[in-house]
């Protein structure tokens, strides 16, 4: 967890995205792509597999996937359950630039 603490405690928002589906993967990676182009050095866009990381994912109560959270200075600013499309986030992240 010292790498995840680390990681959240950048003065750049950083989008979470946990993820399973793995039949929705490709269209998530384009569409974090895309939010990552749109907003270069000044975010940073992560996947989670929670699979891969079931300790990480129940600690944050990780329930469903997908489910993003945008965390800033280590403190959680938002966080959604569901498919969100590439303009939301976009969105999102930039209140916290």
């Amino acid at each position: 967890m010292t790498k995840f603490g680390d990681l959240i405690s950048a003065n750049k928002p950083v989008l979470l995205d946990f993820y399973a589906d793995w039949n929705e993967l490709d269209k998530r990676l384009k569409m974090l792509r895309d939010v990552a182009a749109v907003l270069g050095h000044k975010a940073k866009v992560i996947k989670i597999d929670i699979n891969k990381n079931e300790t990480l994912a129940d600690a944050l109560r990780v329930k469903s996937n997908p489910t993003f959270m945008i965390y800033k200075n280590g403190e959680m600013k938002w966080r959604q359950t569901g498919i969100q499309d590439s303009n939301t986030l976009v969105g999102l992240l930039q209140q916290y630039v």
